[in-house]
């Protein structure tokens, strides 16, 4: 068991990690090396050892760190997505964020998911738990529209909520590799007209 780290204790940890997911997401697990990671946190190879005895240990951390930096990011709008504008919304921030990054990257959590799953069983049911949290926060919207009869009764929030999070990681995918918006747009907006099917007002 880890000793309990003292508050400047924390803030290192903390840093070496941030400074190690965003060396990875620039560059990708493989392409990162702990001295990578030494020289962005500007810690000693003893400091970073006192953290991480290995390179696996600071990549789960780094998947920890992904999945709540991009849910904590989302969270404003994630929290509110009980109607069909809100959603929407939602939908045209995410592309807005792929314009701004020049459509580089990826999804940080998608961008490990695609390098680690069949390398690193712990990381992949970290990401899979990781996605799950994701996929609930948009699935707990379309059931509060449901309850609150936006949605016809039919619809199914779980099984919506998972084909717009999909449509979500393969357009952040194909806008990586094309450096354009369009597939994430397209995919998002499929996904949403699936779910304005279930509108039940206009139907």
């Amino acid at each position: 068991m880890r000793p309990r780290l003292t508050a400047k204790g924390k803030q290192t940890r903390t840093r070496i990690v941030a400074e190690a997911a965003a060396l990875m997401f620039e560059h990708g697990v493989a392409g990162t090396t702990v001295e990578d990671v030494q020289r962005a946190a500007r810690v000693s190879a003893s400091q970073l050892y006192h953290y991480f005895k290995e390179k696996k240990e600071l990549v789960l951390a780094v998947v920890e760190h992904q999945i709540d930096e991009v849910l904590e990011a989302q969270q404003p709008l994630l929290s509110r997505l009980d109607s069909f504008e809100a959603l929407q919304t939602w939908c045209d921030a995410i592309v807005a964020l792929q314009e701004q990054r020049h459509c580089r990257g990826g999804c940080p959590i998608g961008s490990l998911a695609s390098e680690l799953s069949e390398l690193e069983p712990e990381a992949r049911d970290g990401l899979a738990a990781g996605f799950a949290r994701w996929e609930a926060r948009i699935r707990a919207g379309l059931q509060t529209m449901r309850e609150r009869g936006k949605l016809a009764p039919e619809a199914d929030p779980a099984r919506l909520a998972l084909g717009l999070l999909a449509a979500l990681q393969g357009g952040l995918l194909l806008t990586q590799v094309r450096r354009e918006t369009p597939p994430l747009r397209a995919a998002l907006d499929m996904a949403m007209g699936h779910i304005r099917s279930f509108d039940a007002i206009r139907n």
